[in-house]
């Protein structure tokens, strides 16, 4: 008769545990990241429709909240973040290589509009990181 090692049903019962959290974990971070680049889209369309120049650079604040997330460079305290409770952020939580490369792209285009003293420019660059950030949709 086969001896039974007793260790091995709660390790593979460990193993198995642990993979399904790091599916769920994974499938909830990629939820967080499609969540906060929605909203970071959203917001660099409003800064590229707002009516004066202080919304404009407003909408991109949170703009770049929301792609960079609390612990990012250049996350603003002084701005709102759209994007709280949805994750980290959408660069840190997007794990795909050309969405990542989209986002980042998007992130150099709205600091260049917050850059930006004329109105039409900023907004220019809020119309571009909007589509950059679509990209990553």
């Amino acid at each position: 008769m086969a001896q039974r090692n007793p260790v091995s049903l709660p390790g593979v019962f460990i193993m198995g545990l642990t993979a399904a959290s790091l599916a769920v974990f994974s499938a909830r971070a990629a939820e967080d990241a499609a969540k906060e680049v929605t909203t970071a889209a959203t917001h660099a369309g409003l800064a590229a429709a707002a009516k004066d120049m202080k919304d404009v650079q407003m909408h991109l604040h949170h703009t770049v909240n929301c792609l960079v997330g609390p612990a990012g460079a250049g996350f603003d305290t002084k701005e709102a973040n759209p994007c709280k409770d949805q994750g980290n952020g959408a660069i840190p939580d997007t794990k795909d290589p050309g969405k990542l490369a989209a986002l980042r792209d998007a992130l150099t285009q709205v600091n260049n509009g917050l850059k930006q003293t004329d109105m039409a420019a900023a907004q220019k660059d809020a119309s571009a990181a909007q589509g950059l950030i679509k990209k990553a949709m």
